[in-house]
């Protein structure tokens, strides 16, 4: 993989009377977000011939609470991409239904540090996508609509501006309704755990990122979380994210209880200040696929990464750490050759993510599935008395952050809770399914490819 630039050629396509450039790559990356970017940044910065291609032109904006966690933080100090003026934050603040308050502490690890940092999606994306361009990737401003097969197996696509794209390897990076999963015949709907979240932003500030459950209808709890983040220019991020199991429908009560909610957030004190409705932006939402439950996410040299495999810590909603984490594993296992790509891709899922996703997915489905049990369960973390004590061991097992966590008595039970996690789950059906799919090559259905006048 020597070369930068791509191999091109120029041919007229029978019945479309006008040229089109095609073009074949080491690797194509449909979707430049920041596991896709991540992914390309890395396989060009070592030499390969990278198509990073997006529907949107950039700078885009996204629906988030423009958080990144520790490992992200870290992550990307190991690729030396840089924000210097962002937003620093450390501890989180738990809110629970009744307006209890737990702070939970950011501690250093070993691989991460104390603290995340507040980056507007907006600006995160394109400067990961500038920094992968700036690298040698080769960018395309379109839609990636019908998919190439060879062999039975996706070989590229066909964009929206008509240039035939080709690759060893094709690197889903798309989202939760990820086209590249869905030609590639790697999705099970029936087993996908979703979310949809919703966001605005209001002149408020706060100065810790807050997490809050909520109880709309007494003693039943929303089906998700909502969360104030602090964006550190006199601005708020407020949101609301919901779970679905698979039925997509139920994602409309987001958006239809945001105003609720942020009547709650005044209830409880968290926001204390009216703000005036001209500073209130458009809501902007998005779907989540959450725990990889659901997606394969790898199979005769197409790897899905980020939402696109269900990469979301369901317990929180946090994505964008695992997303750039995916993009870079993906990469390396590219860089180690095409046709051992996605063994080792699903080596690296299922030594970092499996442990954790396998346990959070099983828990998050069944307290959706138990409104009353899980209303008063957030009740009893969030007393005083109990979350005060469990704040150290919370702030780890909720955030992921066992792996690489310095030793201390917050880091001990938080390793407990994790072992009881997988004994109560080993069981659960979302355990078998991320198990088994992160063994072993997956053929593509090839009957979910589009016809072959691609081909």
């Amino acid at each position: 993989m020597a070369s930068l630039r791509p191999e091109k050629t120029t041919v007229t396509l029978r019945g479309k009377g006008h040229p089109m450039t095609t073009g074949r790559f080491d690797a194509l990356v449909v979707g430049a977000g920041p596991a896709g970017s991540v992914a390309a940044l890395v396989l060009a910065r070592q030499g390969a011939r990278v198509a990073l291609v997006d529907k949107s032109t950039f700078p885009r904006d996204k629906a988030c609470g423009d958080l990144i966690g520790p490992r992200g933080v870290q992550l990307l100090n190991d690729l030396a991409v840089e924000f210097p003026d962002a937003t620093r934050v450390a501890d989180m603040i738990v809110v629970g239904p009744t307006g209890n308050q737990v702070r939970l502490p950011a501690v250093p690890g070993r691989s991460y540090p104390g603290h995340g940092i507040v980056v507007q999606r907006s600006r995160f994306d394109a400067t990961l996508q500038q920094a992968a361009i700036a690298a040698g990737a080769e960018f395309y401003d379109s839609r990636a609509d019908e998919p190439i097969g060879i062999d039975d197996r996706l070989d590229g696509f066909v964009l929206s501006s008509s240039t035939r794209l080709r690759a060893d390897v094709i690197v889903g990076a798309d989202g939760a309704t990820s086209r590249v999963a869905e030609v590639a015949g790697l999705v099970e709907p029936s087993q996908l755990l979703w979310g949809f979240a919703v966001r605005t932003y209001r002149e408020e500030a706060v100065d810790l990122p807050h997490i809050m459950f909520w109880t709309p209808t007494p003693r039943h709890a929303f089906p998700g979380y909502g969360w104030v983040f602090p964006t550190g220019d006199g601005r708020v991020n407020v949101g609301l994210g919901v779970g679905v199991l698979a039925d997509r429908t139920a994602g409309r009560r987001a958006t239809r209880y945001l105003d609720d909610f942020l009547e709650h957030s005044y209830r409880v004190g968290v926001l204390i200040a009216h703000a005036p409705k001209r500073s209130r932006e458009q809501p902007l939402g998005a779907w989540l696929k959450m725990g990889l439950v659901g997606t394969m996410p790898a199979g005769n040299r197409v790897l899905l990464v980020g939402d696109a495999a269900g990469l979301v810590n369901p317990l929180q909603g946090e994505g964008i750490a695992q997303a750039m984490d995916s993009g870079r594993a993906a990469a390396h296992a590219i860089l180690g050759g095409a046709d051992r790509a996605a063994d080792h891709y699903r080596a690296h899922l299922a030594r970092h993510h499996l442990p954790y996703l396998s346990t959070t997915a099983s828990v998050q489905r069944s307290l959706l599935r138990r409104s009353q049990l899980t209303a008063a369960l957030t009740r009893g973390l969030t007393s005083p008395g109990v979350g005060n004590l469990l704040a150290g061991a919370w702030s780890v097992a909720w955030n992921n952050l066992l792996e690489g966590a310095a030793p201390s008595r917050a880091t001990t039970a938080a390793a407990t809770v994790a072992g009881l996690g997988r004994i109560v789950s080993a069981r659960s059906s979302d355990r078998r399914w991320i198990r088994n799919n992160l063994r072993g090559d997956h053929a593509i259905d090839h009957r979910t490819v589009m016809p072959s006048a691609t081909r």
